[in-house]
């Protein structure tokens, strides 16, 4: 029998997100009444202006007044979607003292803070649920802490922001540099006024500590992803995948070492080989590859941003909260149990794809292999192609330590015959 008193749900933000999770709270309530087994019932919206019209929103629901929306005492759900680390942090912690689970799509405060947050909602016996923090509409946290409990994941490779994406696919697609290719995304909307976020790789980067510390069992900050944009590719790097038969992308990569003591977390370009599944991910989308002892190679797809695809995610974690509420439970939370230690990117194993510009001349490439040899990196390929006294020399190597790897390039650029390092990118995906 249902319920009939009903839960209600206080929501922080109503922009893009908070909008389309106040529609569907409105337009599916029946439907989410039937599945919870109790009405659902939006009792408060913090906002910044409300002055601002807001369609389909009811004005009464407006506040500016976010700490007095989750002191009530009476909200059972608080769904943030403010963004930002204050003062989401201090309402998410307020609304577990008050007896509300939350709901978060807050990536950058669960990517710094996610351990004493996950503490606070343990303390108060509580739920913290954040789907919406990590590509959108796609469910992948949900898979990764409870459909795959049971198995040893090695690694989380991922495409997981579509700005990137996009301007990446524009440069591959249309032989663009990365300037137009960022003018086009601003256009259409899927880059912000300031792109740095998203470009320099502290979107991308939040997700991994995220994704790793679930995939691991091991507690992972931002602080320690290794992190790299994509404002240094060009379109000659573009041209120089294509030629290697792959792609360029911004990867999130998360991986166990091969004896199992340790992980890293990383976030950078890097070519792919069109054969392998991410290669083939277009557009503003996003896609995760998921490796695991017994379920072997898994990949999860979909619409990485958005009103909608992210309000679909909020809204699969507020049925889930609001079901534990009525139950009188809370769902999985944080599992740290491993303490795997978080290696540096030079711990890394990789491999580099090289340009050069040499002088053209007899012995330039007998001294370059001697610095790689010094530095016990081994070439897989070289290409070489000279005109009028200089040459590209192009150098694929065997994976190699990347601190090794950054040895050997810094060794190349004070070589006489070396004029410059013209591109540098890790080979994944093999």
């Amino acid at each position: 029998m249902m319920r009939t008193r009903p839960l209600k749900v206080a929501l922080l933000g109503c922009g893009v997100v908070g909008s389309e999770v106040a529609r569907i709270m409105t337009t599916h309530a029946a439907d989410l009444a039937a599945r919870i087994g109790a009405p659902v019932e939006l009792a408060g919206i913090a906002v910044r202006r409300p002055n601002r019209v807001r369609a389909g929103v009811p004005a009464e629901l407006l506040t500016t007044d976010a700490t007095a929306l989750v002191k009530r005492g009476d909200i059972d759900v608080v769904v943030e979607v403010i963004g930002g680390i204050e003062p989401a942090r201090s309402l998410i912690t307020t609304a577990f003292e008050h007896g509300a689970s939350v709901v978060s799509a807050n990536k950058a405060l669960l990517a710094a803070d996610g351990t004493a947050l996950h503490a606070a909602a343990v303390e108060h016996r509580a739920d913290l649920y954040y789907e919406a923090a990590v590509a959108g509409a796609i469910p992948l946290i949900r898979p990764l802490r409870e459909s795959l409990a049971g198995d040893k994941i090695n690694r989380v490779m991922g495409i997981v922001n579509g700005t990137t994406n996009f301007i990446l696919d524009k440069m591959d697609s249309t032989g663009a540099g990365y300037s137009e290719a960022l003018d086009e995304a601003t256009a259409l909307g899927y880059a912000e006024a300031d792109p740095t976020a998203d470009v320099e790789g502290f979107d991308a980067a939040a997700k991994a500590a995220i994704l790793a510390g679930i995939a691991f069992h091991t507690r992972v900050t931002i602080d320690d992803v290794h992190r790299e944009g994509i404002t240094e590719v060009s379109a000659a790097d573009i041209a120089s995948a294509k030629q290697m038969g792959c792609t360029v992308k911004l990867l999130a990569i998360c991986e166990r070492s091969e004896d199992g003591a340790s992980v890293t977390a990383r976030v950078h370009p890097a070519m792919i080989p069109l054969t392998h599944p991410l290669a083939s991910v277009r557009e503003a989308y996003n896609a995760v590859f998921v490796e695991a002892d017994a379920a072997g190679k898994l990949m999860f797809y979909g619409p990485g941003a958005g009103g909608s695809p992210t309000a679909s995610a909020v809204l699969g974690d507020l049925v889930a909260a609001c079901r534990n509420k009525l139950a009188a439970t809370t769902g999985p939370g944080e599992s740290a149990y491993a303490r795997l230690r978080v290696s540096p990117m030079g711990d890394v194993v990789t491999r580099y794809h090289i340009s050069l510009d040499v002088a053209d001349k007899p012995g330039v490439l007998a001294q370059v292999a001697t610095v790689f040899a010094e530095h016990q990196v081994s070439i897989d390929t070289v290409r070489q192609q000279g005109k009028d006294g200089d040459a590209a020399l192009v150098v694929v190597t065997h994976r190699a330590p990347d601190a090794a790897l950054a040895a050997t390039v810094e060794a190349l650029r004070k070589l006489d015959t070396v004029r410059g390092v013209a591109s540098i990118m890790r080979v994944e995906g093999e």
